[in-house]
């Protein structure tokens, strides 16, 4: 791989990226604070109601951020690079980014995400922001990746690659015909059904910023071999070979289209009416994709009997630089709206440019000055509830328990070292610190409802990747329940008070995460403190069952998060990071720590 870069600064180079797009087309406008690319208002068809959002971590342009524009996107949201953006940016960009209508009266915000689990939490929970806010919003998940079988893959599903262009190009293109969010949600949902795509490449990519690897580096592909389903942020395939182009699209053919192959048979490309994508992963020169095109299509007709009734070539989704390619194939199918079919949508003009369609000569001479101005963030004061305790003593008690997540930091990394990506451990420290700088700042009122508001924007700012999205809902619930609560008077010091809001929280958490007890993630340490704190009402029982639970993820196979793609013996060697640290916090709320034979009171 090349690890030279002309902007090292990772920051900078998302920032000064993103700022690029106002200049290279005027109709556009950023939201720095938020990493937001919007249309421009009237920068669109007049008849449009339904916007379309999408997003996810940079270093896959042209995607997103280059697909706004009339007959695409209304709005993209950018993260660092490979992370999600967080809620708070997807929130900024439905509510205060896209036109809602006179009064808020419009048609509604389509938000569609690609299927990894930190972009899926955080997108949620943005959606889930704005439908509290009145705003009509429907959510749609991509996942046409097949180079990660059923079996690999497990509950986590498809990953989502460059199909979802084609998701964003057709919903695009029925918004901007004025059609209804019901109409627009269908059809994107219709087209991603019917995605599969898989993509190859004869090497990783070095994000700016990071250390550069050895040459001894574990990852690192060899002469003329090539990884098959390769993810777009490294992550590995189904395996890798060395093979020459017309093997190697073979073999990817046959995981798209072989019915046989129950381990990936996802969609029956059976349609009279094919759209063929060969997408360049960045790397690779417009000669050599050419090559690539024409391998493709001549494979497609002589084994298959398809004859692509569109074939897209370009750079559309890229993994930065990434030495590779991937291929997708949509099945057309009828979209039963009594309009426009996908070939018409999909042909429908656009300006965007990610696109192949030029910005318009009307759009420069029109020199569009227009911005939303509106404030994006969270205002407003926080009515007091009826939940009151004993503030200093609270605030010690909580005090302890995040210092006891600060100190099992190292513990918490070595494990994430194993079986991750090293960063939980930083990531929980980095969160306990701002909420204890925050309490040293703004100590604790004895209101339950009132303090609770105040930690949570917090967590939401400092705390990012699928962990910080987990909490971030996870507390948004808990204070949503409290608040339903807080309308009769209590005392907020009682374990009940607090289980029955626990498990409201862990219920709307469910609805955002497929993981249980036995996922090896941070709920096998949640749900059995809420169990045993609802049932005996005793926070030390309930941090011990915690703690024993998280030592019981040791050797438990993951079925959620990247460690189900990393593989490998690690998860027989070390509980998981997750449920370590959030047991850590229990001990520490219950006056616990750890000794070798057990547990002892602070």
């Amino acid at each position: 791989m090349s690890s030279k870069h002309f902007i090292n600064d990772p920051t900078h180079l998302v920032t000064t990226a993103l700022h690029s797009l106002t200049l290279t087309n005027p109709g556009l406008a950023l939201d720095a604070p938020n990493k937001v690319i919007y249309r421009r208002p009237g920068y669109g068809p007049s008849s449009q109601r339904v916007h379309i959002i999408s997003g996810g971590g940079s270093g896959h342009e042209p995607s997103f951020a280059s697909m706004v524009g009339p007959g695409l996107l209304s709005a993209a949201v950018a993260g660092t690079i490979f992370a999600s953006p967080s809620a708070e940016q997807v929130r900024a960009a439905i509510m205060n980014r896209v036109d809602h209508g006179q009064n808020g009266q419009g048609g509604g915000v389509l938000v569609t995400v690609m299927n990894y689990t930190g972009d899926v939490l955080n997108f949620g929970m943005g959606v889930e922001k704005a439908r509290a806010a009145g705003v009509p919003v429907e959510m749609v998940v991509v996942g046409d990746d097949v180079g990660v079988g059923r079996a690999q893959a497990g509950k986590v599903g498809r990953r989502g690659i460059a199909g979802t262009v084609l998701v964003h190009k057709i919903s695009g293109a029925l918004a901007a015909q004025g059609r209804s969010l019901g109409e627009v949600a269908k059809v994107a949902r219709l087209v991603a059904e019917n995605l599969v795509s898989v993509g190859a490449s004869l090497e990783h990519v070095h994000v700016p910023g990071r250390a550069r690897p050895g040459d001894s580096d574990e990852g690192k592909l060899g002469d003329g071999e090539v990884e098959i389903g390769m993810g777009i942020h490294n992550e590995q395939g189904s395996g890798r070979e060395v093979v020459e182009l017309p093997e190697l699209v073979s073999k990817m053919l046959a995981q798209m289209l072989d019915r046989e192959d129950k381990d990936r048979a996802f969609v029956h490309v059976n349609s009279n009416e094919v759209v063929l994508l060969v997408n360049n992963l960045g790397g690779v020169s417009v000669l050599e994709l050419g090559g690539i095109v024409a391998e493709v299509v001549a494979q497609l007709e002589k084994k298959y009997r398809i004859r692509p009734v569109r074939v897209l070539s370009g750079t559309f989704m890229t993994s930065l630089n990434g030495l590779g390619f991937s291929i997708s194939l949509l099945n057309v199918v009828n979209t039963d709206i009594g309009g426009p079919g996908m070939i018409e949508l999909l042909d429908h003009p656009s300006e965007a440019v990610g696109w192949s369609t030029p910005i318009s000569k009307q759009t420069w001479e029109e020199k569009n000055t227009a911005t939303r101005e509106q404030d994006a963030s969270v205002g407003g004061e926080i009515e007091t509830s009826g939940l009151k305790f004993d503030g200093p003593a609270a605030q010690k008690t909580i005090t302890r328990a995040l210092e006891a997540v600060v100190a099992v930091e190292p513990e918490v990394t070595r494990y994430d070292t194993v079986v991750g990506d090293g960063d939980c451990g930083i990531g929980l420290k980095r969160g306990a610190e701002a909420i204890l700088n925050h309490l040293e700042a703004r100590p604790l009122s004895g209101d339950a409802v009132v303090d609770l508001a105040h930690i949570v924007p917090v967590v939401e700012k400092e705390m990012d990747g699928t962990s910080g999205a987990l909490y971030a809902i996870f507390l948004n619930a808990l204070l949503a329940s409290l608040k339903s609560h807080g309308q009769n008077p209590a005392d907020a010091s009682q374990p009940a008070v607090w289980a029955t809001a626990l498990r409201d929280s862990c219920d709307a958490l469910a609805q955002y995460t497929p993981a249980r007890p036995g996922d090896r993630t941070l709920v096998d340490a949640l749900y059995p403190f809420v169990e045993v704190l609802q049932r005996t009402g005793d926070v030390r029982q309930a941090a011990e069952a915690a703690q024993n639970a998280a030592e019981g993820t040791k050797g438990m196979r993951a079925s959620l998060g990247r460690t189900v793609y990393i593989g490998g013996s690690g998860f027989e060697q070390v509980p998981d990071p997750g449920a370590w640290g959030l047991a850590s916090f229990f001990l520490g709320l219950a006056g616990i720590k750890r000794v070798d034979e057990g547990w002892e009171r602070v």
